[in-house]
């Protein structure tokens, strides 16, 4: 059955065990983790060097992330997407967090994330 067929809690029960595993692995800077649930496509856009560099800039900026809360899911012809309030521990602003999941061959896998 189609993620976007499906009701909001089944959509965040899987959704949000993704995006769990994203902000964890870019607090660790692991970039196997980070990568586990991409599509190919944004494994290739992601590089370890480049998760490193971005991982350290933002930990530095505005710490490491904390609470999210749910905003909106977007049920789309072929994905869902979901948006967060997310918070971060050295700043009081309130950050946008979003992902793009999409079903390749039976896995629910990542195929755009972006904390901003």
């Amino acid at each position: 059955m189609k993620l976007a067929t499906q009701s909001d809690e089944a959509i965040l029960a899987v959704v949000d065990p993704l995006m769990d595993n994203l902000m964890q692995a870019s607090t660790e800077i692991n970039h196997e983790k980070h990568v586990r649930d991409f599509t190919e496509r944004l494994k290739s856009m992601v590089s370890a060097d480049g998760l490193r560099r971005m991982c350290e800039h933002y930990q530095a900026d505005i710490g490491f992330f904390t609470e999210r809360e749910l905003l909106s899911i977007f049920r789309r012809r072929d994905s869902v997407g979901v948006v967060w309030r997310q918070s971060a521990s050295k700043t009081d602003d309130e950050l946008i967090a979003s992902i793009i999941v999409v079903e390749q061959d039976g896995r629910y896998l990542v195929d755009h994330a972006l904390v901003c």
